[in-house]
């Protein structure tokens, strides 16, 4: 094919193809905070939950927007003196040491309130990063292609997310009628495997390599 909508050889290099799936990795670290929060600070306390309405644990949740809001400043002139490569690094550091501080801790919601924060710097700090990880390693006519592509790992990892942690609490709910809910285990399993995306991140940003070709340079791709 002479001109594809996404050229699937520019996305196989090297550089490319860590940064997305490093991205699929934080997407799902990202989405695991949203589904096991909210159900753990709305489950009843006589179920191991915080027993919150739904507009108290909001208040609790819409902090960690925020906090990715504010960072996205900062996020660009760390960018500049440290590069993106090490700003994508931090970001799943900080996202994977909040995840530790969550497996560890027995969370009450001056807890989650902080962790969330510190999760939604995290995820600012990497999605600051990928954009610019992506077009320094693709020709300049296939920085669309590539950033939508991104993207599209990002809503990959959470929709991942959804189901397997969604699958993972629902399967260690307590019985109980209507009044059953996820057990602690199940919370703790899905923290766990938010921490483990989150340290996969990390670990797959830090083997990013520099890119071959210079931001802007239209190389020929061999048909």
């Amino acid at each position: 094919m002479t001109n594809p909508l996404v050229d699937l050889r520019v996305s196989a290099r090297a550089p490319v193809l860590l940064t997305n799936l490093a991205s699929v990795a934080m997407g799902f670290a990202l989405f695991g905070s949203n589904i096991v929060f909210p159900q753990l600070l709305e489950l009843p306390a006589e179920l191991g939950g915080l027993g919150l309405d739904i507009l108290a644990a909001s208040m609790i949740m819409m902090p960690a927007g925020l906090a990715m809001l504010a960072v996205s400043p900062l996020a660009g002139r760390i960018e500049r003196r440290t590069g993106p490569k090490a700003l994508f690094v931090a970001g799943g550091a900080v996202i994977a040491l909040s995840y530790a501080v969550a497996v560890a801790l027995d969370l009450r919601a001056g807890h989650i309130l902080a962790i969330n924060i510190a999760i939604g710097v995290g995820i600012g700090l990497g999605y600051a990063a990928m954009p610019t990880l992506i077009m320094r390693a693709v020709p300049a006519h296939e920085t669309g292609a590539a950033n939508g592509l991104n993207t599209l790992m990002r809503s990959l990892g959470t929709s991942t997310a959804a189901a397997v942690v969604g699958a993972v609490l629902a399967g260690a709910s307590t019985a109980g009628g209507a009044a059953s809910g996820p057990s602690s285990s199940g919370f703790a399993t899905a923290l766990l495997l938010c921490l483990v995306a989150a340290v996969l991140c990390a670990v797959v940003a830090a083997l990013i390599p520099a890119p071959r070709a210079h931001v802007g340079e239209h190389t020929s791709l061999p048909d």
